[in-house]
C-alpha cells in the first residue's frame, strides 16, 4: 500500500497521476476495439471516434453551443434563486430553534424527492416555459446550500459564543464576527453542491419538456435513434460537470487560503 507520508511521496504521486490517465485512456481503446469489432453492437454503442466527429460536426454547426447557451442561462437563474434562498433559510434554522423546528420536519420529507419527480408537478403549476425551468434548477440546487449552511453554523465552536456572551458583544455583531466566518466553510461546499445539482436539474427538465437545451438534444437523440448523438450529450454534460465542480473547489480553496492561510493541499 502507498505510504503517501513516506519521503517516497513525491514519486508515488507521480505513479498515482499516471494511473489517473492511462486507465481512461485504455477504457477509451477497449471501446474502441469492442465497437469497431463488433463485440457491441456499434449501433447502440457507438466508436469514441464516432462521438468524436459527431462533437466536432455539432461545433462547427453551432448546434451544441446554442442549445449549451441555452442551459447555462436557465441554470445560472435558477442556481442563484436557489442558492439565496438556502443560505437565507439555512441561517434561519441554524440560528433559531424554533424555525428549526418548525421546518425540519418539512425538510426531512421534501429533500429525499429527486428533482425529476418534481417536473410533472412543476409544470401543472408553471406551464413549461422558463419558469418552470428556473424552478425545477432552484429546488434541486437549494438543498446541498441549506443543509451545509445549517451544519456551518451548528458547528460554531461554543467556547467562542460563551466569550461573545460573556464580554456582552451585541447579538448581530456576534453573527457577523463569529458565526458568518466560521460557517464559510461549510457554506462554500454547500455553494459548489448546489451548482452541481443544478446542472443536473436542468438536464431532467429539459428532457421532459423543451424544444432547446442539452437535455432536449438527449430527448430528440433518443426518439430518432440517434445513439452517436445521445453518448456525444452525455459525455459533453458529464466533463462540463467536473469542470465545473473542479473551478468551484479552486475557488474554494482560494478564497479560504486568502482569508485563513489554508494551504491549497491539491
Amino acid at each position: 500500500m502507498f505510504n503517501l507520508n513516506s519521503k517516497n511521496s513525491a514519486r508515488q504521486n507521480k505513479i498515482l497521476l499516471w494511473i489517473a490517465i492511462v486507465f481512461p485512456v485504455l477504457v477509451i481503446l477497449l471501446w474502441q476495439f469492442a465497437s469497431t469489432h463488433g463485440l457491441v453492437k456499434a449501433s447502440l454503442v457507438p466508436a469514441p471516434l464516432t462521438i468524436a466527429k459527431t462533437f466536432l460536426s455539432y461545433i462547427e454547426s453551432g448546434k451544441l453551443w446554442k442549445n449549451l447557451s441555452v442551459s447555462f442561462g436557465r441554470v445560472a437563474c435558477g442556481y442563484v434563486i436557489g442558492a439565496v434562498c438556502g443560505v437565507v433559510a439555512g441561517f434561519l434554522m441554524g440560528l433559531f430553534k424554533p424555525v428549526n423546528a418548525a421546518f425540519s420536519g418539512i425538510v426531512s420529507v421534501l429533500r429525499p424527492i429527486p428533482t425529476i419527480a418534481l417536473v410533472p408537478i412543476v409544470i401543472l403549476l408553471a406551464g413549461i416555459g422558463f419558469s418552470s425551468k428556473v424552478a425545477i434548477i432552484a429546488f434541486g440546487s437549494f438543498w446541498p446550500v441549506l443543509l451545509n449552511t445549517v451544519h456551518g453554523i451548528q458547528s460554531v465552536d461554543n467556547k467562542l459564543l460563551e466569550v461573545a456572551y460573556t464580554y456582552r458583544i451585541p447579538t448581530l455583531k456576534t453573527i457577523f464576527k463569529i458565526i458568518v466566518p466560521s460557517s464559510i466553510p461549510a457554506i462554500l461546499t454547500g455553494l459548489r453542491l448546489g451548482m452541481s445539482n443544478a446542472w443536473m436539474s436542468v438536464v431532467a427538465a429539459e428532457m421532459i419538456a423543451s424544444s432547446t437545451g442539452i437535455g432536449y438534444l438527449i430527448t430528440l437523440s433518443r426518439e430518432t435513434a440517434n445513439a452517436r448523438v445521445m453518448y456525444m450529450c452525455v459525455l459533453v454534460i458529464g466533463v462540463i460537470g467536473l469542470f465545473i465542480d473542479r473551478g468551484l473547489t479552486r475557488l474554494e480553496h482560494y478564497y479560504l487560503a486568502k482569508t485563513r492561510g489554508i494551504t491549497d493541499s491539491k
